[in-house]
């Protein structure tokens, strides 16, 4: 065994720092969850190169270990490393540079964000995300006298936290050449008052209408997102992220980062549509030693549950004018044949009963007319579907027999839990969030935060699908409790289902010897502590093969 790396220099750190070559370290002094079905807690976990060696007893340790460096978990807990299923990097990298509307608990408190902001940033346009109406007293969207009252003149635009909607100040729209006679595209919807004029929400496919009123990104300023990003997702613990709708642009700047060692995290990348042609001719694609992987390509069948873009098949309970927007049909299907054809998987949007039933669908016929004997990976496709929020029980059949991967993020069921039965009526329920339906049906289901839709904390999530509560406790009378999971199934969501839906089985997502060293240590056990707990939980130490990239100060 060699030393590579000096362990004082590595437990110095207190944020986000680049990788490092990956080091020996002898783990102890806390309970260690390996993640492998029916075992027991363990001593002492030791790594060299990255790799894992030994797990077991301290007392059993091979003699050699005595010469390591040693990592003192003080009585923290240690899981193997937690990897958020579905998120957004750029994104929440954005978030620390933009304003930042979560949380806001009001219009009111919303537009003095906005306010406070325009003060303090006099020039160029004002861009935004974060709010959300279903908790605020007002009862509404924003509007664009809200934004105009807020910062007059300004052109402002507001993503609502799902990003399935915008909200445009009059200036911004005026500058779109979006008026009372402007046409919504296909897929999207703008939203008019009483007199015909548009308020200023944009839904879906209707945000592309204001789309060129956003700054112009250099690759500097497109790199200090993904490195406000990394520093984020460091500090909560998660040691990878499944990144969706990774701009095909940008792939080559995350390459470069991980080569440089400055992407601390794995990244998973399911890419934009444009990239699909360019990265079937490629196939998969990885660097620095599977740092970086891009393997899939992301679509959107509909919208979102929130701003009734979700496609049902019958109306809104709240809004019966409406079913919601697709925002692709069966043309789709080529496509998703030539990923088949080019070993690349298909990450597909689907939040509606209709559109769940409609990509599953569209995923049959494609494996249908692609035989496994044409396909790089015979029957061993992993295609998924990201969210599979609302399905009709007689669905799940889908799910079992393809099979389909559901990616779903557990914090979606606490917040929508506020306004989803007014959407959907209290029938629908019965396929809605329902992990615990497709676990008993031997269905991966992956889980992830959509940050930032979502805040992104592990624990937030590891206690939505454990308790199916929001943070204050409150459930409902008809929120399906028996669709929580218990806690082994909770892990499993954020640690070896994550690494199934990207290949990676075999090397990540549990703690086993001849596995990469990734590691989440948080200050309490998610396994015991009571549930109301899980969510006062805090990352203590992130570790990715090996090398410690985030340490807090205490």
């Amino acid at each position: 065994m060699r030393l590579r790396l000096a362990l004082t220099a590595a437990v110095a750190l207190s944020a986000f720092a680049p990788a490092a070559a990956a080091q020996d370290m002898f783990i102890h002094g806390g309970t260690i969850h390996t993640g492998v079905d029916g075992a027991a807690p363990v001593e002492v976990v030791v790594v060299e190169d990255g790799r894992i060696v030994w797990v077991g007893t301290e007392r059993d340790a091979p003699a050699v270990v005595s010469t390591m460096p040693r990592i003192d978990l003080k009585g923290a807990t240690l899981f193997p490393g937690f990897t958020d299923g579905h998120a957004h990097l750029n994104g929440i990298g954005q978030r620390e540079l933009t304003l930042n509307l979560e949380g806001s608990a009001s219009v009111a408190e919303a537009m003095q964000r906005l306010s406070d902001w325009s003060e303090a940033n006099p020039e160029g346009p004002i861009i935004g995300r974060g709010w959300i109406e279903t908790h605020w007293p007002e009862g509404r969207f924003l509007t664009r006298q809200d934004l105009d009252a807020a910062a007059p003149g300004r052109i402002v635009l507001l993503g609502r936290a799902d990003g399935h909607a915008v909200v445009a100040s009059s200036a911004a729209l005026e500058a779109a050449g979006v008026d009372a006679g402007t046409v919504a595209p296909d897929g999207g919807e703008i939203l008019k008052d009483g007199s015909g004029q548009p308020t200023g929400l944009l839904v879906d496919a209707a945000e592309q209408l204001v789309a060129g009123l956003m700054p112009r990104e250099d690759e500097a300023a497109t790199r200090r997102a993904y490195e406000a990003g990394f520093r984020v997702y460091s500090r909560y613990g998660w040691t990878g992220i499944h990144y969706m709708s990774a701009p095909w642009a940008d792939v080559p700047l995350l390459e470069r980062m991980a080569e440089e060692g400055a992407a601390p995290i794995r990244v998973y990348n399911s890419v934009t549509p444009d990239g699909a042609e360019a990265l079937f001719a490629s196939g998969p694609r990885s660097v620095a030693d599977g740092r970086v992987i891009t393997r899939a390509v992301k679509f959107y069948a509909d919208g979102a549950l929130g701003s009734r873009g979700a496609a049902l098949f019958e109306p809104y309970a709240d809004r019966p004018d409406t079913t919601g927007l697709m925002q692709m049909g069966d043309e789709i299907v080529p496509v998703y044949e030539a990923a088949l054809r080019s070993g690349i998987q298909a990450a597909t949007h689907a939040i509606g009963d209709r559109g769940n039933a409609e990509v599953a669908g569209w995923y049959h016929q494609a494996m249908e007319n692609v035989p496994a004997s044409e396909r790089p990976n015979g029957e061993d496709v992993r295609w998924r579907i990201e969210h599979a929020q609302i399905l009709r029980p007689s669905d799940y059949g889908w799910f079992q027999d393809l099979p389909i991967i559901a990616s779903m993020q557990p914090s979606h069921a606490i917040g929508d839990l506020h306004f989803a039965p007014s959407r959907l009526g209290d029938a629908r329920l019965d396929g809605a969030y329902a992990w615990h339906s497709l676990v008993d049906r031997g269905i991966f289901v992956v889980g992830g935060s959509d940050a930032p839709v979502e805040r992104g904390d592990p624990a937030i999530e590891f206690y939505a699908a454990v308790g199916r509560r929001d943070l204050s406790g409150f459930q409902g009378p008809d929120w399906r409790p028996d669709e929580a999971v218990d806690r082994a199934t909770a892990l499993k969501m954020f640690t070896i289902w994550p690494a199934v839906a990207s290949f990676r089985e075999d090397e990540l997502g549990t703690i086993e010897v001849g596995k990469r060293a990734d590691f989440t240590v948080f200050d309490l056990d998610l396994m015991t502590v009571p549930i109301a707990d899980i969510p006062r939980a805090r990352a203590v130490w992130t570790i990715v093969d090996g090398v410690v990239v985030y340490r807090a100060e205490d």
